[in-house]
């Protein structure tokens, strides 16, 4: 007789986005000819560069000749994608990070997912609360979260990021193994200046603690004093797993375009005490459970570092920025409080007059048609706020930031 993972049925169901969708559902069903914005949704909406258009094209004529033509992908990536990342990504910041330090792979999502493959199941977790789900539920599968009650689960430590404490989470306060940071934040839009991350990664290196660095939105960083990698930081080659994306950066989410890094110097233990290389298990891992990212992708990924592919994703970037200074300054002249938008393509939006999150979701769908992603579905410390998007398309971003600001007057 088969068995299945117990864990699986442990998870609740897909609560938030099953319930966002319920609600659009029925609204627009009651109100077909009505015009609904979404400001919810995390999807680019911008078309990918011409340089990657073109990449994938020509790799797709390459597919067509016998000469040419490619099979299985290399494990950890070609070499072509691999070079381009570290040259640009990070020699150009003055980081040394070696060509078999970099894991190509369809994206973070899956890897910041997978990567529990390699940690033990009695490693205790620590997250940022409001946190990206994935964190949380990949645990939960592994048998690492405990049971679940009040809406947070008994074995992983919770990092409140609130208003209080200008969302820079505090030091776990008791033992942990493994802390997600996932910076510029997803939801809050929010991110931790050099300073602070500094102190992380000592944090780190005194208490023997694994940091995993979500940066997958690490281009849309506008300020100086905001490290784009956590490798800028001194030390953290020997505690730090750094997880980027190519899907908000240069619009992939259709294509699926990532890559993790995994320092050589970076190890962890076993029960006995013996130590073992992160890279060497993550290697062990991909090649057991992984065939590669498509040429193709890995092509038009490429072609995101060449001059026109640099010039055109920076475009498409400033854009969507553009957008979020449009939200964040339109909600804020409307007497709103708003935090992130600066460094990141999202608006964390306090709800007005202590308002529940899906009271005010409720209410910008059925008084303004307007779509957003209620905060409590981040975690606990996520009440009390709704999450918007900026990557939607500039007109309705307009019309939906009028809708607010109309609605204040009135």
């Amino acid at each position: 007789m088969a068995l299945v993972n117990e864990n699986f049925l442990r998870l609740p169901g897909s609560y938030l986005f099953a319930e966002i969708a319920r609600r659009v559902s029925a609204y627009k069903t009651a109100h077909p000819s009505h015009r609904v914005i979404s400001l919810g949704i995390g999807d680019v909406t911008r078309p990918l560069a011409p340089a990657v258009i073109k990449a994938l094209q020509d790799a797709t004529l390459e597919m067509a000749s016998e000469e040419t033509m490619r099979g299985y992908a290399p494990y950890y990536g070609y070499d072509f994608l691999i070079d381009a990342i570290v040259q640009n990504d990070f020699k150009a910041r003055n980081i040394a990070i070696g060509a078999d330090e970099i894991f190509v792979s369809d994206g973070a999502k899956s890897d910041t997912g997978n990567i529990g493959d390699v940690l033990s199941t009695d490693n205790i977790i620590a997250v940022t609360d409001p946190v990206y789900p994935v964190y949380v539920d990949t645990n939960v599968i592994a048998g690492r979260a405990g049971h679940l009650a009040d809406g947070r689960w008994s074995s992983i430590e919770y990092l409140p990021c609130t208003v209080k404490n200008n969302f820079v989470p505090d030091f776990p306060k008791h033992r942990v193994d493994v802390v997600y940071l996932c910076y510029p934040n997803n939801p809050t839009g929010t991110t931790l200046t050099r300073a602070e991350l500094e102190k992380w990664v000592k944090y780190a290196l005194q208490h023997g603690v694994l940091l995993l660095f979500d940066a997958a939105y690490e281009a849309f960083i506008t300020e100086a004093n905001v490290p784009h990698s956590i490798y800028e930081i001194e030390g953290a080659e020997r505690v730090a797993i750094e997880f980027r994306s190519f899907s908000k950066k240069a619009g992939f989410t259709g294509l699926r375009c990532g890559y993790t890094v995994i320092p050589k110097e970076l190890k962890a233990f076993t029960d006995t005490g013996t130590e073992a290389s992160l890279n060497e298990l993550w290697q062990r891992r991909q090649a057991t459970k992984f065939n590669g990212t498509a040429y193709i992708v890995q092509r038009a990924a490429e072609a995101v570092y060449s001059p026109e592919g640099k010039k055109q994703v920076d475009e498409t970037i400033r854009f969507y920025m553009e957008n979020a200074q449009i939200i964040k300054n339109g909600l804020d002249s409307a007497g709103l409080k708003t935090f992130g938008g600066v460094n990141a393509p999202y608006i964390w939006l306090q709800t007005p007059d202590g308002k529940s999150s899906w009271d005010y979701f409720d209410y910008l769908l059925n008084g303004l048609e307007i779509v957003t992603t209620p905060g409590a579905g981040f975690g606990k410390s996520g009440e009390g706020f709704v999450r918007l998007t900026a990557f939607g398309k500039r007109d309705e971003t307009l019309e939906a930031v009028e809708r607010i600001i109309h609605s204040r007057k009135t």
